[in-house]
């Protein structure tokens, strides 16, 4: 990924934060052509040492390239405005501020006891805010067991993990002002969670 210094975000504090609440990732794998899925990914352990997890379903192209010690690129999204030049006292080029990590890991297929734990993990996760949720263990058990062979789980090994925050570090102070400004007045909610990050980053 290209990272001016001033951008790069690689402590595991600030990673490990931002893949846990920025779930929704891109999996991306090279066989014959580029393949690419959007899902959730999800971490297991904790800040010094964690892998990721997810699943795939069997019918998916991409499904195919599950083996052992494939490849894999997961980019995490995280908020993302444009910026105009309009905002700043000296007007000239506008651009776009964005914040992501981008993990390369290493597949290892899940056995179906592991599949079962994790899609365990990943309901309780995205349910438990619900106000009536439904856990893993709630669906019928013959809808769970006609779902298993449908789908590949697989844990995800990180071998190298870089992150970025682009929001207007180094611009004149009265600038990011600005920006902030006019980011937290839209009526976009990213756009207002952007100009909180810039605010947040920029110390003002």
């Amino acid at each position: 990924m290209y990272r001016p210094e001033k951008y790069q975000k690689d402590d595991m504090k600030f990673v490990f934060s931002f893949i846990k609440n920025h779930p929704f990732a891109t999996v991306i794998m090279n066989g014959q052509r580029l393949l690419a899925t959007h899902i959730p990914v999800l971490t297991e352990g904790g800040e010094e040492k964690w892998k990721l997890f997810t699943h795939l379903a069997n019918h998916n192209e991409q499904a195919s390239l599950l083996k052992d010690g494939t490849e894999a690129l997961v980019i995490f999204h995280g908020p993302h405005s444009y910026i105009s030049s309009s905002w700043y006292e000296n007007k000239g080029i506008s651009t776009w501020d964005y914040t992501a990590v981008h993990v390369n890991a290493k597949v290892e297929v899940q056995s179906r006891k592991e599949l079962e734990a994790s899609l365990e993990k990943l309901v309780k996760h995205f349910e438990k805010n619900q106000q009536e949720p439904v856990y893993y263990h709630d669906i019928s058990r013959q809808e769970v067991e006609d779902h298993l062979p449908l789908i590949t789980g697989f844990w995800l090994e990180p071998f190298k993990v870089e992150g970025i925050a682009k929001l207007h570090q180094a611009y004149p102070e009265k600038d990011v002002k600005s920006v902030v400004s006019h980011l937290k007045a839209s009526n976009d909610p990213m756009e207002q969670e952007v100009g909180e990050i810039i605010k947040k980053e920029n110390s003002i």
